[in-house]
């Protein structure tokens, strides 16, 4: 994926005879941000179709890195998801992979699970089979970015530490999906249980520390960062309780991104 995007960025400048931007590694974080955002049986052939959509469609269309009003990795996914809906949604069993099924849609029902998003579980209002410990470490089926919340707070802790990103928009999209959690539990098993099942399940923690701090494509004030952070969360849940998927994070995002010049006009 990494290799896709850096050749489609610098193909793409060599085409339109301009200056080469592959050396700034927005690319490369491209790359790496989508693959975390698909299940880890996505032929090969798809990954680069969203590679394509993300670099040239998305972003250097649009004028290349700082220019770009959706985030490239989620528009990416967004448009493998709308073509190849059926291998988007099918997931491998934790500790079930083989390199031999590694880039095939060819898996047995034996080796396939579900999220615990999906409708076997919380779509359903039924906390999933896995424990809060599982879903800490990253014992569970989905996404490489779905998965261990582990890793990805480490990650985040790192940027933040860094002074990479900033912690307003991860915070207000993470309490406002606490606090709708809590006051609206999807099941009968306690709110606080379902508050910190809808926190670590799906893509919000990657979504929100590692998506929704792009700095092209999220607001500029402090003030516009947290009314960001704000509708991402909501529009998760509403996604989430009343949609047709099971997660919507990435699909709140790119709503979001669209009303960033809106958000910054009036917090400027």
């Amino acid at each position: 994926s990494v290799a896709g995007c850096i050749f489609f960025e610098w193909a793409y400048e060599k085409l339109m005879k301009k200056p080469s931007t592959i050396n700034d590694l927005s690319a490369v974080i491209t790359g790496i941000l989508l693959v975390f955002v698909c299940p880890v049986t996505l032929p090969y052939w798809m990954v680069l179709i969203g590679d394509f959509f993300a670099i040239v469609i998305v972003k250097m269309l649009f004028g290349g890195l700082g220019t770009n009003f959706l985030n490239p990795a989620l528009a990416g996914r967004a448009f493998i998801m709308l073509c190849y809906p059926v291998p988007m949604t099918t997931w491998i069993k934790p500790g079930m992979a083989n390199w031999a099924s590694i880039g095939t849609v060819n898996l047995t029902d034996a080796m396939t699970g579900s999220t615990p998003l999906n409708v076997d579980f919380m779509k359903s209002g039924i906390l999933p089979d896995k424990s809060l410990t599982d879903m800490f470490i990253g014992n569970i089926g989905g996404s490489l970015g779905e998965t261990s919340v582990l890793m990805l707070l480490l990650g985040a802790a790192y940027l933040t530490i860094r002074g990479v990103i900033r912690l307003r928009a991860p915070l207000a999209c993470l309490g406002t999906i606490a606090i709708i959690a809590f006051l609206f539990p999807r099941g009968d098993d306690g709110r606080a249980i379902w508050t910190l099942y809808e926190l670590m399940a799906g893509g919000i923690i990657l979504g929100a520390f590692f998506m929704e701090t792009d700095y092209a494509t999220s607001p500029n004030t402090p003030k516009g960062q947290i009314i960001f952070g704000i509708g991402c969360g909501l529009l998760t849940m509403l996604i989430r309780y009343f949609g047709g998927y099971p997660e919507g994070c990435a699909y709140s995002i790119l709503i979001m991104n669209l009303c960033v010049w809106l958000i910054d006009k009036y917090t400027v």
